[in-house]
Parts: structure tokens; sequence; C-alpha cells
């Protein structure tokens, strides 16, 4: 792929990957306020216990396999149906192993309403599994215009399924329906949109020749997944479900914005820098890094610093004990991005062993950090969650740098800039806003003097990337 052709696909699936997710979260906002207002706390730890097996099992039956197809050069139909059997078929295993083993997992977090919840979340991963290849297909064709329509026709049916149950009193079940529409939503779409046609002559040739890669990104998937879950499923087993439902309802929304901007530029980060040739991939890659950075920083670190008035204004003081941990929990989400750039740039070069290696070794510090902060709460614990994570982020640097070239001082002029602008930003509105007592005046106070001192505070400096994202949505008013 030319140079050329790469900038416009990177713009227009940046584009289109930004919108749906900011869509597909103002829509997951209205919906969780409600949500937040109408359930209790212990509806949402008593979800949030089954979150992490869930997962699991998701990652197991996709196996990594997208990420393979993607890698693949000369892929034809009879790759994608073999990924498609073997990822049902993994799922079918694994629902009927969980499916009898929920009464055990019941009796582990003490809570006996696991078993008929579990039984139906689960469903989720066996749906999704009809899907991996088709959703595959689109990723890596960069169709990301079509796979937001996607998300956002899963996201509205799941959202307004889960209003109408817990309006009809279905307490947590409406948070779990809301995850298993959302999937078979999805997957009816991405197959919708996929010209794949699945075929009953099944050859698992292609799934053995992809896994050498796809079995290590599997177990770097796992790893990934209990890093980020294992907080609460240890909140489940030794704390109430009062603070699990605490500590969920603080991840959630900081892991809604979060993921309204990691997914739009992960939706690009792979295929893009798999078809860049070498003596570009260093731009390329400095260009990803600057771009995330200019959205990410002020973005996450200005959600964590109106985390307080958020919290009261939308769900009520019901949730502040929430509102310290989403604070911490946002640190993390604005280096998440960075950190998810450097692991697709080594998935785009095949070094699926050395990310694995690096994401076991963050889960085992992880652990240890657990082991030793435990007693001291879980404020404490977060935070070593956030210092662990974004230390992390440097190991992932030292083995990127092989591959492109990115050095220490192009980390430095990716990111400083815009981090000490969102900083000042915060600061100087803080400055401002701290005179408002009303909470509602304090909120937008704080929103719009961050939003307007960081875009001042680049615009004098003459910031690149300022610039050509003014040019680019212009070009984009003006069609």
């Amino acid at each position: 792929m030319q140079p050329e052709s790469i900038k416009t696909k990177t713009a227009e699936g940046l584009f289109w990957g930004g919108l749906s997710n900011v869509l597909q979260q103002l829509l997951n906002l209205g919906f969780g306020i409600f949500l937040a207002r109408k359930l209790s706390v212990s509806d949402y730890g008593i979800v949030g216990m089954l979150t992490i097996f869930a997962a699991l099992s998701n990652a197991l039956q996709e196996g990594g396999f997208r990420s393979a197809l993607t890698n693949r050069k000369n892929i034809t139909s009879n790759d994608y149906n073999s990924v498609f059997w073997t990822s049902f078929l993994t799922a079918a295993v694994l629902y009927s192993v969980l499916f009898f083993s929920l009464p055990w997992i019941a009796d582990f977090f003490k809570t006996p309403e696991l078993v008929s919840l579990g039984r139906f979340m689960f469903l989720g991963f066996l749906f999704c599994s009809l899907g991996t290849a088709h959703n595959a297909y689109l990723f890596k064709n960069l169709k990301v215009k079509e796979m937001s329509k996607c998300t956002l026709t899963a996201t509205v049916v799941s959202g307004l399924t889960a209003v109408v149950l817990a309006f009809s009193d279905f307490t947590y079940w409406a948070i779990a329906a809301m995850n298993v529409v959302y999937i078979v939503v999805s997957t009816v779409m991405y197959r919708i949109f996929s010209p794949l046609k699945i075929s009953f002559k099944i050859d698992f040739r292609p799934v053995k020749e992809m896994l050498p890669f796809s079995s290590k990104l599997l177990i770097t998937t796992l790893f990934q997944i209990l890093n980020d879950n294992f907080f609460t499923t240890l909140l489940g087993r030794f704390f109430t479900k009062i603070e699990v439902g605490f500590y969920s309802q603080a991840y959630k929304w900081s892991n809604l914005g979060t993921q309204t901007i990691s997914l739009a530029i992960e939706n690009v980060m792979q295929p893009v820098l798999a078809k860049t040739e070498q003596n570009s991939l260093l731009n390329v890659f400095n260009k990803l890094m600057q771009t995330t950075c200019f959205i990410a920083f002020p973005c996450m670190l200005g959600l964590g610093f109106i985390a307080p008035e958020f919290i009261a204004v939308t769900i009520t003081d019901k949730w502040a004990q929430s509102a310290e941990i989403m604070t911490i929990l946002c640190v993390w989400g604005a280096f998440y991005p960075v950190g998810k750039l450097y692991q697709k740039q080594l998935l785009s070069s095949s070094k699926s062993g050395i990310l694995m290696f690096c994401v076991i070794t963050n889960c085992l510090l992880q652990i240890l950090t657990v082991v030793f902060t435990f007693k001291y709460g879980i404020l404490t614990m977060a935070a070593f969650y956030v210092i662990v994570n974004v230390l992390c982020i440097f190991l992932l640097h030292f083995f990127v740098r092989r591959i492109n070239g990115v050095s220490i001082k192009n980390l430095c002029i990716n990111t400083l800039p815009f981090l000490v602008a969102t900083v000042a930003a915060i600061v100087l509105s803080w400055l401002v806003s701290n005179g408002f007592s009303n909470v509602y005046i304090r909120l937008a106070v704080k929103i719009t003097a961050t939003a307007v001192v960081y875009y001042i505070i680049l615009k004098i400096f003459k910031s690149e990337i300022l610039k050509q994202a003014e040019i680019f949505l212009k070009g984009v008013l003006k069609k």
C-alpha cells in the first residue's frame, strides 16, 4: 500500500471509527445512566462476578484468529471457513463446561443466583462464535463504516431491551440481557455486511497453519483479560456485593471513555501497520501515536477530573464512592491506547510471542501488586494497578524499537506535549471552577474550560496534529 493510500485509509478509518464510537458511547451513556439510577449497587456486583468468565470464554472461542487472518497475505474463503468452524466448536465445548460448572462458581462467590444468570449470560460467546470469521473479514479489509453500522445497531437494540427489562423490575437480568442481545445483533449484522459464505466442507488445515501465531495471541489475550478483570473477581470473593458494585460502576464509566477512544484507533492500527512498507513504518507509527495522545490525554484525564460531578449529576450520589476509583482508573485510560498501539505494532509484525511475554509479565506483576496492597483497600490497589500498567508500556517499547526504530526521544516528542497541555488545562480549569458550589455549573465550567484551554495551548504552540485535524474536519464538512 502506498503512503498516500495509507494516509487516506487511516483518516477515513479514524473518522468513521471515531464517529461510531462517540455515538455508541453516547448511547451507552444514556442507557447506563438510566440503568444505574433504576438498578441497585448489588445488581451490578452480581453481574460483575461473572464478567471474567464470559470474557475468558469469548477470547478462547475467538482464539486470536482475527489478527491471524489480518496478517495472512494470500487469504482464501477456505481460511475464513476454517476459522468459523473452529470458533463455533470451541464455543460449544466451553459453554457445556461452564453450564455444568456454574454451581461450583456460585458456591465460590457465595451467590446462588449466579447459576441461572451465568447459563444465560454465557450464551453470548456461543452466539459470538458465529460471527468471528465475518468480523475478521470486515476488520482485515478496513470496512470501518460497515462495522460502525453493526455496533451502533446492536447498541440501540440491546440498550432498549435493557431499559424495558429494568423498568419491568427484572433487576440484574436487565444488565445480562443487554450484553447477550448486543452480541446477537452485532453477529447478525456482521454476517449481513460480510460477503463470506460458510460451507459445511470443513478443512482445519488453515487453522493449523495459523496456530503458531494465534495460540500465542490467545494466551496473551487471556492474560490481558485476567489483568483487566481479576480485581472484580478478587473483590467478589473477599468483599461484599456492594463494594464490587462500586468498583464495577467506576470501571464501567472509565472503560466507556477508554473504549470510545481506543476502539476508534484500534480499527485502523493493525491493518495500516501491516500494510506499511518498512521505510515508512516509523513515520506512520509516530503519527498514530501523536493522534492517539492528542485525543486520549484530554478526554481520559479530563473524565477523571470531572468524575465527582459526573457521578453526582448522572447516576446520583448513591454511587459517590465510585468517583475516586473512577478518577484513578481514568489515568490508565489515558495511556491505554498508547499501549495498544505498541501491541498492534508487534502483532502486525507477527511478533505474537514477544507480545505474549510482555502481557504475561504485566499480569504477574499485577498479581504481586495485589498481594502486597490488598490489605490497604481498593483505592491503593487501583493506584498500583495503574502504575504497573503504565510502566509496562516501556517494556513494550523496548521490543517495538527493534521493529520500527522508535526511540525514547520519539516517545517523549509524541506524548509529552499533549500530556503537559492537558495537565495545564486541568489545573487552570480547577482554579476557575473551584469557586462554584452548584454541581451542574461546576461540571459545565470544568468541561468547557478544560477543552478551551487545551485548544488554545495547542494553537499557541502550532501543533501539527491540531492543524491536520482542523483541515480534515473542514474537508468532511464540505462534502
